[in-house]
């Protein structure tokens, strides 16, 4: 058999069952091999917006995507993307042709082993054509064991050549030994210690409980100990509805309230978090609290610079189990902060609608977000870019739903809907919503076209301020003309429908509503441009830009 077919059999028994890319000389013999297999390919107008999509499928199915390119300049255009993947922790194989091995006079020459170093990923160089079953699973386990991207170079001339088909290919899953780690019973007294110390407990979940499925455990340990129940942006609006006492994101997406209350704890319980310096601002959110932290890491600097006083390195599940048997045992039970006064604050309504800016033919961004919220079902999911109009979103959507949150990851705009894509992809084809502005929209707009052309039920809501937006709110707040940041946009809605999808320009809350209703009947790939003021200020820019205390 040909080494591309030995490859691309590779890949199926590693479980892929999609592909995003761009097809070249240096992958289509590949990407033939696949097709025959049954492996869906999705060709994309840009390597990079491949790239994103295989980002956003592995972070929703749980195992590495798979994105594909061709030599020299189709393999440079995953820069961004591929930073953005590495940033997030992301498992992804890349599978990118290459010139003949050893021309270096070639075109499309390109020394890709130090342009994956310069880009955060790591690499595997297929040199022969007997190494091609084990550089596959080479490059598989690295993605899964090591949680990142991983670029697989293989070259044109070496791809075409013969080599023996063993038939007894072993799956880098297969090599996975994955046992449960057990709790320290010494560290989980230690923590029993602290917590029965304590009067004003905070637990924060992330991402890492959320996967391990650890809600239960958490909403009892919540219980014993009175405890307010804050996440981290990543687990956004995670358990929400399952508790009276749920803060929202701690951090700098927190409210006021959720600020205000954080920072009376005496102790800080993070499961599956890395309490980075976002969400304990730095440890000044938490100043007199002592920290119990759970996670699989076999250690974790905080974001204060210091080490939690109790670490307790186990699966969120056992561990927090354990935790609450020991608290059990020693008949702990702490009222803290589950009193009706915590609720009532808790419970009142995050805007004041005499707050809203009124602007013919603009929404209040605010506004928008709670008819969004009100009326896009929970089983919607939700995907958040970056920038200044994603705030708003990120503070003010309340609906318990599945979130995918991309703030913070290399700070790269335009990557959110090339996420959501690969994440419905994953997902069964379930319909999914994203949040980003206009600038970011349109840096990836013919990706919109691959959506329609697949048939793939994204809903792109733009909030349009008509600028680049965080940059029109920097420039004012440090005394720059922020007009230089104005750039006037067509109506996006009608960009859509000459692509093949729907769309609206919608400049009122009815007409909002409207475009909502007719996505939700019948989901299919949609733009809503929503015509928003750039006189409103999102609360974190507030805080940054002015100091202020909201």
């Amino acid at each position: 058999m040909k080494v591309y077919e030995a490859l691309a059999e590779a890949f199926v028994k590693e479980g892929t069952s999609d592909v995003f890319g761009m097809m070249g000389d240096a992958n289509m013999h590949w990407m033939n091999a696949l097709a025959r297999q049954g492996v869906r390919l999705y060709e994309v107008r840009h390597e990079g917006s491949g790239l994103g999509m295989a980002d956003g499928w592995a972070r929703t199915a749980g195992r590495p995507g798979v994105v594909t390119t061709t030599s020299g300049p189709g393999t440079a255009q995953l820069a961004t993307s591929m930073i953005v993947a590495s940033r997030a922790r992301t498992p992804l194989v890349a599978f990118c042709g290459e010139t003949p091995l050893g021309d270096e006079d070639a075109v499309q020459y390109l020394d890709q082993r130090r342009f994956a170093a310069a880009i955060e990923c790591e690499f595997v160089h297929l040199t022969r054509p007997d190494l091609a079953e084990e550089a596959v699973q080479r490059a598989f386990y690295r993605a899964r064991t090591e949680s990142r991207p991983v670029m697989l170079s293989a070259p044109i001339d070496v791809q075409q050549q013969e080599c023996e088909d063993t038939g007894s290919y072993v799956p880098s899953a297969d090599l996975l030994e994955r046992p449960r780690l057990l709790p320290d019973p010494d560290r989980i007294e230690k923590a029993g210690d602290i917590v029965r110390a304590s009067k004003r407990v905070v637990i924060i979940a992330g991402r890492g409980a959320r996967r391990a499925g650890a809600g239960e455990q958490i909403l009892r340990l919540q219980r014993q100990t009175g405890a307010l129940l804050a996440t981290t942006l990543q687990a956004k609006n995670w358990l929400c509805g399952d508790t009276d006492f749920h803060v929202g994101i701690s951090g700098l997406f927190g409210s006021k309230v959720a600020m205000e209350l954080l920072q009376e704890a005496d102790c800080v319980i993070a499961v599956g978090a890395s309490l980075n310096s976002y969400t304990i601002e730095h440890g000044y959110l938490f100043p007199e609290a002592r920290y119990v932290q759970i996670d699989t890491s076999p250690h974790i600097v905080m974001g204060n610079g210091a080490a939690a006083d109790c670490y307790i390195q186990a699966d969120a599940v056992t561990a927090v189990t354990e935790l609450s048997r020991a608290l059990e045992d020693r008949s702990v039970a702490i009222e803290g902060f589950h009193t009706a006064e915590v609720r009532g604050r808790l419970t009142a309504p995050l805007l004041d609608p005499a707050e809203l800016v009124r602007e013919p033919g603009r929404l209040d961004p605010r506004e928008a977000i709670q008819v969004l919220d009100a009326e896009l079902p929970g089983e919607i999911g939700l995907v958040l870019g970056s920038g200044h109009q994603t705030d708003f979103g990120t503070m003010l959507f309340q609906r318990s739903r599945e979130v995918l949150s991309n703030y913070g990851m290399f700070g790269a705009i335009g990557q959110a809907p090339l996420l959501t894509i690969g994440s419905i992809v994953a997902d069964g084809g379930r319909p999914a919503f994203v949040v980003e502005g206009d600038a970011s929209f349109l840096m990836h707009l013919s990706e919109f076209e691959t959506a329609v052309r697949y048939g793939i039920p994204i809903l792109v809501v733009v909030m349009n301020d008509e600028a680049l937006g965080a940059e029109y709110h920097k420039a004012r707040a440090k005394g720059l003309d922020p007009e230089l940041a104005v750039i006037p946009t067509p109506e996006l809605g009608r960009v859509a429908a000459a692509l093949g999808g729907g769309g609206a320009t919608v400049r009122t809350t009815a007409e909002l509503g409207a475009a909502l209703a007719e996505y939700v009947r019948d989901p299919r790939p949609t733009v809503i441009d929503v015509r928003i003021t750039r006189n409103v200020l999102s609360v974190p820019y507030r805080r940054l830009q002015y100091g202020e205390n909201v």
